[in-house]
């Protein structure tokens, strides 16, 4: 697994916020897809904070082990 920056404008995604995160703005985290991958960023510090690039194929592995 490599990390890089990311160069894209983030900016420009349609961001979605997990079912699982609190009304309370708590632990959450928004999801965004894009240019042949998938964005994650904490929304509490979205526009501010890092946002991780994770291909599609490794997002959905992730999803599956995640479910169970």
């Amino acid at each position: 697994m490599s990390v890089t920056q990311v160069s894209e404008n983030v900016d420009e995604l349609h961001w979605f916020k997990s079912s699982h995160s609190g009304s309370d703005g708590g632990d959450c985290v928004e999801v965004a897809t894009g240019n042949g991958a998938v964005y994650v960023r904490d929304s509490k510090v979205a526009d501010d904070g890092p946002v991780l690039r994770v291909g599609r194929g490794e997002w959905a592995a992730f999803v599956s082990l995640a479910r169970g």
